[in-house]
């Protein structure tokens, strides 16, 4: 496969097809002295404001707790991050706006709120509005003056976003537009000063987006939602009733509501996967201590074997997500440099830069909030009997992480946009599949080279390995494109189990790259626990390639075809045999001595 020569000419997707060097990624370890202090004030802010008060802010029993937190972090800044400094925010990149959503993502109910108002409700504004519009509401967005939210599902129009029925009806003097609808679904909604809403004019095919102010009137809503999960999150059924909104309060085109609707979602899911990777990193911490202070059979719990498998797997699951996201979230940053340097606007920059990535975005949401469901459910079982108590923290992380697979597009759609997205760049010629994928057909047909010199530098036979993967997600992409041609879209299943497989390509080539590039920085014998981790992480994603890719073969191909194919997969999906079990031991025994999450 090609190598890259330098990170600007990696676009999204080309994991696939192309080599990265790890110097030309970017690891949480090389975060500034700047960056570091944003985190821990937020940490600070989490300890000191929001974690006494889990159980009061869960109960909503005080409709003013939610909003005066949200006051009190836009006093600290951390309301702001994205917004421009001319509009009275911080203009950080967008990798240190992923750093707070992580930091940010351990505080439950207060999480959601603050992304959806820093994300969805700020972030349209920002991106799509003019300049009468973003001097008129980021500053008081930035300072959390007013707060926003997103109006975008319905009761009959959730995936399929664009088929919502809220109508937006221009007036005789072409001055206003007057909305009636229904969303529902709507965080923020209950103490919300703006609401980004999106409506069809007239008997427009898409939406538009608008800017509504609560104080416009015609707005009311049905009492909180009763849910299972982030109970002290606002969530409200908006009403739209003769609501009468100013022209100029349209946010960017006519009919260009669903394409600020979906980048804006592309925004919202990778920093969904930041805030997944921080709440596992508290529940892996709790999960750490707790273990060490439990005495079973006179000694700690956190010394039987079944333990520390637990642990070490929370830590590694992490650890390869936690690689992925910020690897990701500098690629756009440095495709947004890039295009800025070539004179496109800032705020075009922006977009495009996310757009680019958006496969990747689509992976990370995925991969995070399911990495989160894993620790937390195993974070209930180190607890044991305390673990389903309400007086433990796992009772409160096991309810709220269930979301994130919802939130921001589920998980099954993310899997099949993943692939989509992929395939139409292809077909547009933006992403060149055809050329590997002959390739792997031709590999398919020669006989393998079994005398081939052993490479032993750092990382060759995992290297190897995940060359091997991309190998079987092109060969079976590739032959299920050929099958289904046009009608593979309608193929979920196959499209779910190609996206299983680029996902674990993704996250097992990120946590080697970081490693790699750790190495380099304080050496291998430093790294010890995360080669352990890389090299565990390395089992679980071929085996997951390998269920996966039999899958599809089984569904789509027989005969020779079939058993080909099979051939090829077994081929592609050889990994040298380790003592997993040692290496999971020794990752738990540095957790244990650590105490908590310390990669």
């Amino acid at each position: 496969m090609e190598a890259v020569a330098n990170k600007e000419a990696l676009k999204g997707g080309e994991f696939l097809v192309k080599e990265t060097n790890a110097q030309d990624i970017f690891i949480p370890e090389e975060w500034n002295e700047e960056q570091l202090m944003i985190a821990k004030t937020c940490r600070d802010f989490l300890e000191q404001e929001v974690y006494p008060r889990l159980d009061e802010i869960d109960s909503q029993k005080d409709p003013n707790l939610m909003p005066s937190l949200m006051d009190k972090a836009g006093e600290l800044g951390l309301l702001g991050t994205s917004v421009p400094e001319e509009f009275g925010g911080f203009g950080s990149n967008f990798n240190t706006s992923m750093l707070i959503a992580e930091v940010t993502g351990a505080g439950h109910s207060f999480a959601v709120a603050l992304s959806a108002h820093t994300g969805i409700g700020t972030l349209p504004i920002m991106y799509y509005g003019n300049e009468e519009q973003k001097a008129k509401y980021l500053p008081k967005l930035a300072t959390g003056e007013w707060k926003a939210s997103y109006c975008l599902t319905e009761p009959d129009s959730g995936s399929d976003a664009n088929s919502g029925k809220t109508k937006a009806m221009p007036t005789e003097d072409g001055k206003h537009y007057i909305i009636n609808g229904q969303k529902m679904w709507i965080t923020n909604g209950g103490f919300a000063d703006i609401f980004i809403v999106f409506a069809k004019i007239e008997d427009d095919k898409n939406l538009t987006a608008f800017i509504v102010e609560k104080d416009f009137g015609g707005i009311t809503m049905n009492e909180e939602e009763k849910k299972m999960g982030i109970k002290g999150s606002s969530t409200r059924q908006v009403f739209f009733n003769d609501c009468k909104v100013p022209a100029e309060n349209m946010l960017s085109d006519r009919q260009n509501g669903f394409k600020i609707a979906v980048n804006i979602l592309n925004i919202g899911r990778i920093k969904l996967g930041a805030a997944a990777i921080g709440a596992s990193k508290g529940v892996i911490d709790h999960a750490v201590n707790y273990a060490k202070e439990r005495k079973q059979f006179g000694t700690s719990i956190a010394n039987f074997g079944a333990i520390k498998h637990k642990l070490a797997e929370m830590a590694t699951r992490v650890y390869a997500c936690d690689s992925a996201t910020y690897r990701a979230g500098q690629n756009i940053d440095d495709a947004y440099d890039a295009m800025v340097a070539g004179g496109m606007s800032d705020a075009e920059a922006k977009l495009k830069s996310v757009e680019q990535f958006a496969i990747e975005c689509a992976i990370l949401k995925v991969h995070g909030s399911e990495v989160l469901d894993y620790v937390v459910d195993q974070g209930v079982q180190v607890y044991g009997g305390m673990g389903f108590s309400a007086d433990a923290p796992m009772d409160r992380a096991y309810r709220d992480a269930r979301i994130n697979r919802i939130f921001e597009g589920t998980n099954e759609i993310n899997r099949m946009l993943t692939i989509d997205m992929i395939l139409r760049r292809a077909m547009k010629g933006e992403l060149d599949l055809m050329k590997p994928a002959m390739a792997v057909q031709k590999e398919l047909m020669d006989i393998p080279d079994f005398g081939a010199e052993e490479d032993n530098t750092l990382f060759a036979k995992e290297k190897k390995a995940l060359r091997n993967l991309k190998k079987a997600g092109l060969m079976i992409a590739g032959a299920a494109a050929q099958k289904f041609m046009q009608k593979l879209k309608d193929e979920q299943e196959v499209l779910m189990n190609l996206a299983d497989m680029l996902i674990e390509v993704y996250a097992l080539e990120s946590a080697i790259l970081r490693t790699e590039k750790l190495i380099g920085i304080r050496g291998e014998e430093a790294c010890a626990t995360q080669i352990d981790m890389v090299s565990i992480y390395l089992h679980r994603a071929v085996n997951i390639a390998r269920q996966a890719g039999e899958e599809a073969i089984f569904a789509f191909a027989s005969g020779d075809e079939q058993r080909m194919m099979l051939l090829g997969l077994k081929r592609f999906t050889k990994v040298e045999p380790t003592n997993l079990k040692e290496a999971r031991r020794r990752v738990a025994d540095h957790l244990i001595k650590e105490n908590k999450y310390v990669f």
